[in-house]
């Protein structure tokens, strides 16, 4: 998976949230720094071009929707991060979150409950 730019991630997002969208609807979801219709268009081609959505042609006109689901992007972008940020250690990254106190104790059981529990 090719990484994105902020912008394109913020695009992915409202996709997801849509479902499928043509770029006017893209661009009303949008709230601060609204790019210019052309420049959003071009955004969306990209992502497209990178294999992130594809469109529906309805005349002149696309209706463009995501074929990567957030959750395959949550997975590609957290191994990216806990690879390139926290020496592949996942127990580096939950140390991190439980020492900048983002996680809390109830939390950090509430997962170790999760991963000692059989999966059914």
């Amino acid at each position: 998976m090719q990484k994105l730019t902020n912008k394109e991630e913020e695009i992915m997002h409202i996709l997801w949230k849509l479902k499928k969208a043509f770029v006017k609807e893209v661009m009303a979801e949008i709230t601060e720094d609204q790019p210019h219709y052309n420049t959003l268009s071009t955004i969306i081609r990209n992502l497209e071009e990178k294999g992130y959505v594809n469109h529906n042609a309805f005349g002149n006109t696309h209706q463009y929707f995501p074929i990567v689901s957030i959750e395959d992007y949550r997975k590609g972008f957290m191994s990216t991060a806990i690879d390139n940020y926290f020496n592949s250690s996942y127990k580096n990254m939950v140390s991190f979150f439980a020492k900048e106190e983002k996680i809390s104790a109830a939390e950090l059981r509430e997962i170790l409950s999760m991963i000692e529990t059989p999966k059914k």
